[in-house]
């Protein structure tokens, strides 16, 4: 079974600073957003993606896929880890509409039970990244992987898009936030710019999940 996410497209263009980034893509990653899954796909939360967020700082492109639905911040909360799901992002480079480059993320146990994550094909490294999940894991060159529950970035007026449809008139409100405090499962990849693109100044991103 595969839960195939929407395509996002990045046009990669000099920004200074972090924040500059984000705020120019919130325009192109706000339609891509997946909160509210029919009940066969909130049967395996493990395998439903919920956000990817692309962009670029520096010479690096950094890829965040939310998964695994919406938890509460309460104490001794974990995120969702499954070793029988493939996470996978997909690079299309050369505007053919196809995967250039596949990024493949994975979890699993070793014999205490201590989940870990292995990435394959991180561009810009050499060789797969193992390291403990909840942990900054250092996959070289000035790269690293994550993978644990963070407060979802996502934001959405729940409350305002219910007005606007019942009344036909527009209700939102930008201090109003849904899903504020809100966790949410995720894994975080920091590639080479300069591996991902191929010399391209554009990119198509996008992420599956597969099961055994």
């Amino acid at each position: 079974m595969n839960h195939i996410f929407r395509r996002t497209n990045l046009q990669l263009v000099p920004l200074c600073l972090g924040l500059a980034v984000v705020g120019a893509l919130v325009g192109i990653l706000a339609i891509a957003a997946d909160h509210s899954e029919a009940p066969g796909t909130r049967a395996d939360l493990a395998a439903d993606i919920a956000d990817v967020y692309v962009w670029h700082q520096g010479n690096k492109l950094i890829a965040v896929l939310t998964y695994g639905g919406l938890q509460a911040t309460t104490e001794n909360q974990s995120a969702v880890y499954d070793e029988d799901v493939l996470y996978s992002i997909h690079i299309d480079n050369n505007a053919d509409n196809a995967t250039d480059i596949r990024v493949d993320a994975r979890f699993g146990q070793n014999s205490d039970g201590q989940w870990g994550i292995q990435v394959e094909n991180l561009p810009g490294v050499d060789g797969p990244v193992v390291g403990a999940v909840e942990t900054v894991i250092d996959a070289g060159s000035g790269l690293s992987v994550y993978a644990g529950l963070r407060d979802d970035p996502f934001f959405f007026d729940l409350e305002g898009f219910n007005q606007t449809l019942a009344t036909g008139t527009l209700a939102f409100d930008g201090e109003r936030d849904s899903v504020a405090s809100l966790n949410v499962s995720s894994i975080v990849l920091e590639m080479d710019l300069a591996a991902a693109t191929g010399g391209s100044d554009s990119l198509a991103v996008w992420a599956t999940s597969g099961r055994k």
